[in-house]
């Protein structure tokens, strides 16, 4: 179902975000997230710089490469455009998190990292965001409950994949709660 007829209106930015993932002939996973900020209009920033209508002002690049247990194995990050000169030291930060495993407390991890003035805001966003994207990558392994006994990740991470959905009574029953009924209820 589309958006409604939006009101009149003009363009003033434009972002594309896009994430790939790979499986790697060395059993590892490659997934890459790309970010392009645009305005439809050249403008300047004072003692920085002047970008063209069209030229991006954020063009950013970021590889992470996992193990089969959600394990960050290496971290690669690119600046190919930036608005202001320290915007680069940023990147450095994103390796404390090879070590790190990728799954519920991410974006702690990441707040941890390069939270605040150690880091890049957009960098952070293509972070949290990437996780998904390797869950994706790696579905349908990433879907399996554990050898554990314990349920998948994504189960009560949203309404669909809630412990008392029909999505999960039918797919995964053995983790499967009905909810309580609650007072009023017939």
């Amino acid at each position: 179902m589309p958006l409604p007829p939006p009101a009149d209106r003009q363009p003033m930015h434009t972002r594309r975000v896009e994430f790939r993932g790979y499986r790697r002939t060395d059993g590892l996973w490659d997934i890459e997230a790309e970010l392009t900020d645009v305005k439809p209009y050249g403008f300047a920033i004072e003692g920085e710089g002047a970008w063209a209508a069209g030229q991006p002002i954020h063009h950013m690049h970021v590889r992470v490469t996992l193990d089969d247990d959600w394990i960050v194995r290496d971290i690669a990050v690119a600046m190919d455009a930036h608005p202001h000169a320290p915007c680069p030291q940023a990147m450095a930060p994103l390796r404390a998190l090879i070590g790190q495993r990728m799954g519920r407390g991410w974006r702690k991890v990441i707040e941890q990292t390069m939270g605040g003035e150690r880091g890049c805001t957009h960098l952070r966003d293509l972070l949290v965001q990437l996780a998904t994207a390797a869950f994706q990558t790696r579905a349908p392994d990433a879907f399996a409950p554990g050898d554990d006994g314990r349920p998948p990740p994504h189960l009560g991470t949203c309404l669909t994949w809630a412990f008392d959905s029909p999505v999960v009574e039918r797919r995964y029953p053995l983790f499967y709660r009905a909810r309580a009924a609650a007072v009023g209820d017939a």
